[in-house]
């Protein structure tokens, strides 16, 4: 059984979902500390003014330390998201046939109070659009104690794990010894090689928000975010 463990992020990129549907369960990590201009809150779009920033906005003044299932959402949001969405990708070829969907999403996450719970369901939402049958649980179904590799392992290990796979970033802490010993290994997700599709505006960027994908490619969205496994 192969274990993905990472903190949720706001509707995120194709590279996400590439990993997620790589495993036989992801979990949710939000435990960890929240991070101000990170991915946790905000995610990219193309426009037709260039690449542009869709931010919740959140409570932080005086709660540095919070983990980001603690994190409030400070005013309402989704409505203005869902109309940049809507001028961004009026004329992508798939929009009128997901965007019903794709609105009663935000709709329902208008309605939350914490900013864990809107990702959450934007990634359960996504997942199963495009066809993921990846388990997706929060960490506080799996008790553990430690801090950093230590509860990563303690996660994998009570979840019955055999593979644990990370992103890259995760290099810069990860002590895949800990791993070894335990008898699971550790294998590393890459980035590089995704394919190009075919995308609205000047340019091409990969390193945007699913949705740009989704609403360029329709049922051929996976095709485009799914390399052969190494």
């Amino acid at each position: 059984m192969r274990i993905s463990i990472i903190q949720s992020c706001y509707i995120p990129w194709k590279g996400f979902f590439d990993l997620m549907g790589r495993c036989d369960e992801y979990v949710i990590f939000d435990h960890m500390q929240y991070v101000k201009r990170h991915w946790h809150n905000r995610n990219r779009i193309k426009t037709a003014n260039g690449v542009e920033w869709l931010t919740i906005p959140v409570v932080t003044k005086g709660r540095f330390d919070q983990p980001i299932d603690e994190v409030a959402i400070e005013k309402p949001w989704a409505e203005k998201h869902w109309r940049t969405l809507e001028l961004a990708y009026r004329r992508a070829p798939f929009f009128d046939a997901f965007a019903p969907a794709v609105r009663a999403w935000y709709e329902r996450a208008e309605r939350e109070s914490r900013l864990t719970c809107v990702n959450e369901l934007f990634m359960r939402e996504i997942a199963g659009l495009l066809g993921l049958k990846t388990r997706i649980v929060r960490d506080t179904a799996y008790p553990a104690e430690g801090v950093k590799t230590a509860r990563l392992l303690a996660i994998a290990q009570v979840a019955g794990a055999k593979s644990y796979l990370s992103g890259p970033s995760a290099r810069a802490y990860l002590d895949e010894s800990l791993f070894a010993a335990a008898g699971i290994a550790t294998e590393w997700m890459s980035y590089q090689g995704y394919p190009d599709y075919p995308q609205l505006h000047a340019g091409f960027e990969h390193a945007v928000s699913v949705l740009d994908l989704i609403f360029n490619t329709g049922p051929d969205a996976r095709h485009f975010m799914r390399k052969p496994e190494r």
